[in-house]
């Protein structure tokens, strides 16, 4: 089963230097259906303006992955880290104990990006940041893995403490792709159109998939696809 979520049915927020789309409850957007999905608890679809950003806040126990889709995000915590995050490549954060950090647009352009937190399958582990370039051609057989958990044999992924696989890339019009599934996921339109298993995507909407273990993705345009594959 694929449930679409229309980019225009997102919860949001517009602070003025941040304009946020949520696909669950997040802040004052509270949706009793919209929750959580698997361990994941928060994909924030958000646009940045230029010299600002997210001042020093606290985190823990909780996986935090983002991927820019434009712009660049720099990184700065309390554990001496520091990065800057282009468009196409990602971060995560394994908050575990305690992390306190910033992420500002330092850019003269506005950055956009998803925002991704889940619930990790191992608590109170020491804090780490890492970042990652990934290869920016378009794909023609599969998405690539660029999160993984640390079981998982990919060996050039970020890693998280989640079961869980955040799978990307971009399509040529035309392409098109078949993708594996282990037990549900959460598929995400980052530009362009494509249709799973014929249910139509447009730049901004999800979709939650269940019950399929495999399905076909057909770029109507071009487009770059992300698939969150999850644990139930």
């Amino acid at each position: 089963m694929i449930n679409l979520i229309p980019y225009e049915q997102l919860g949001g927020a517009d602070h003025g230097w941040l304009k946020a789309k949520h696909h669950f409850s997040f802040a004052n957007y509270q949706n009793p259906h919209r929750i959580r999905f698997g361990p994941m608890r928060v994909i924030n679809d958000d646009i940045v303006a230029p010299k600002t950003g997210f001042d020093p806040h606290p985190h823990d126990n909780m996986e935090i992955i983002t991927y820019v889709r434009k712009g660049a995000i720099t990184h700065k915590d309390d554990m001496g880290n520091e990065g800057r995050t282009e468009a196409g490549d990602v971060q995560v954060m394994s908050a575990g104990t305690g992390v306190v950090h910033s992420e500002y647009n330092l850019e003269n352009e506005e950055t956009n990006l998803y925002q991704i937190w889940m619930f990790p399958n191992k608590k109170n582990v020491k804090p780490r940041w890492d970042a990652k370039q990934f290869p920016k051609e378009p794909v023609t057989d599969k998405l690539k893995p660029l999160v993984t958990g640390f079981d998982h044999p990919e060996t050039d992924s970020l890693k998280i403490y989640q079961d869980a696989v955040i799978y990307a890339g971009r399509l040529k019009q035309g392409t098109v792709i078949e993708q594996t599934i282990k037990e549900q996921a959460y598929l995400l339109c980052s530009h362009g159109t494509f249709e799973a298993n014929e249910v139509a995507l447009k730049k901004g909407d999800g979709a939650e998939i269940t019950d399929l273990n495999k399905i076909t993705i057909t770029a109507k345009s071009d487009c770059e696809v992300l698939l969150i594959d999850l644990p139930k």
